[in-house]
């Protein structure tokens, strides 16, 4: 039995790290998470012990935002939690057998900093942004240091390259954050025809995420043909249902009484029906044909599940114009987006052509689903990661 701690940071990071946690605590390990931004939501839902106090910031923590949102982070307080979490990784680090890194150089440092033993599950970087791996200074010297003892890469490509900069191993096992899809692998084909909607789940922007892809429908709605087609929004409990409601009748949405009191709600506009659903998140993503997404982790499993992303870019702070070019960098060609536009009515007019466009290959180009799978392997890797990446470390651990 080993006494493990778990250092995230962010919100994608945490759902990994939770599911790592769980499996860990079924081989009769014990395991603590120190979530370095966020309430640690995840980590709850597994019934994980967090270590200390845990605090949400307006961008999400720190991370890959605009400038204006650095800017947030730095006056919202998060420089001084962040020396508060350092502190108390450093304070606790007799405590563990090992620590276990989720995330980017952040967690690294906190480990490197701890002088503890730690593996590295390096989900935030990738050689696909490049073509080769750029680390952040001064992260190439933690990730060799005597501490490290095994790094764990995202996807083939990184775990190569990374493994000839470091002159060490570097592995590729799979991503944990597919994990959760193993239980939905035996449900049968949906029907009709399901495009699951992610606006994310950071605020600010989640609201304007919201309103952009209303929008979106809004000007398809007078195009008969979405009649038949479902259109599922996936949101987060932090935004409730008056508030929905409240967004929706401002922009003159219909509203469908529902006789189920749990089952979300259902509005229309012209020819477009929307249902809006809370925690079934997994669920809306593994039945959907295809997603419209302003998020992150949302569009890696869609990928991972072979399924196509279509994008809108915002105006952040997380989900930028240079986000979105980023993940389709990382996602490969199967992420489409209205990059190249005049104004918003150019965007929203060219992502209705994307979404008409998918919406042929899916369903007559029988190559497209065939060539989105080589993709998903590719890119994502194939599932049971948690397990591949748990029976190593402990395989190293216990030698």
């Amino acid at each position: 039995m080993s006494r493990i701690l778990l250092l995230s940071n962010g919100h994608g990071e945490d759902l990994s790290g939770s599911l790592l946690a769980k499996y860990f605590v079924k081989k009769g390990d014990l395991v603590d998470a120190l979530p370095i931004v966020g309430d640690g939501e995840n980590y709850k839902k597994e019934n994980i012990r967090i270590i200390g106090k845990t605090k949400k910031f307006r961008t999400g923590g720190i991370g890959y935002n605009s400038f204006s949102g650095r800017i947030f982070e730095i006056f919202g307080g998060q420089i001084i939690y962040f020396f508060k979490k350092l502190y108390l990784s450093y304070k606790l680090r007799n405590k563990y057998d090992f620590y276990l890194v989720i995330g980017d150089i952040v967690p690294v440092f906190f480990a490197w900093f701890a002088k503890k033993d730690f593996f590295t599950y390096l989900v935030a970087y990738s050689s696909h942004y490049e073509g080769k791996l750029k680390l952040p200074w001064p992260c190439k010297f933690f990730l060799i240091s005597k501490y490290a003892k095994k790094i764990y890469a995202r996807d083939f490509l990184t775990a190569d390259d990374l493994t000839q900069q470091l002159r060490k191993k570097v592995s590729f096992l799979g991503n944990p954050f597919m994990d959760k899809f193993s239980f939905f692998e035996n449900k049968s084909k949906i029907v009709p025809f399901n495009i699951g909607l992610f606006p994310g789940s950071r605020f600010p922007e989640l609201l304007d995420n919201l309103k952009l892809i209303l929008e979106v429908l809004e000007t398809m709605s007078k195009l008969k043909y979405f009649e038949n087609i479902a259109f599922k929004f996936a949101i987060v409990k932090a935004l409730s249902m008056e508030e929905i409601r409240q967004i929706l009748n401002q922009r003159k949405w219909i509203y469908i009484e529902k006789k189920g009191k749990n089952d979300g709600l259902e509005f229309t506009y012209g020819f477009i029906t929307i249902n809006l659903n809370w925690n079934l998140f997994e669920e809306i993503l593994f039945e959907s044909n295809f997603v419209i997404s302003m998020a992150g982790t949302a569009s890696e499993q869609a990928i991972g599940l072979a399924k196509p992303v279509i994008q809108i870019e915002g105006n952040g702070p997380q989900f930028t114009k240079s986000f979105a070019e980023a993940q389709r960098r990382l996602l490969g060609r199967y992420v489409f987006c209205s990059s190249n536009y005049i104004n918003k009515k150019d965007q929203i007019n060219q992502t209705i052509n994307l979404i008409l466009k998918v919406i042929y290959l899916i369903k007559l180009d029988k190559k497209f689903l065939v060539s989105c799978l080589d993709n998903a392997n590719l890119r994502i890797g194939e599932s049971n990661s948690c397990l591949k990446i748990i029976n190593d470390i402990k395989g190293f651990h216990e030698k």
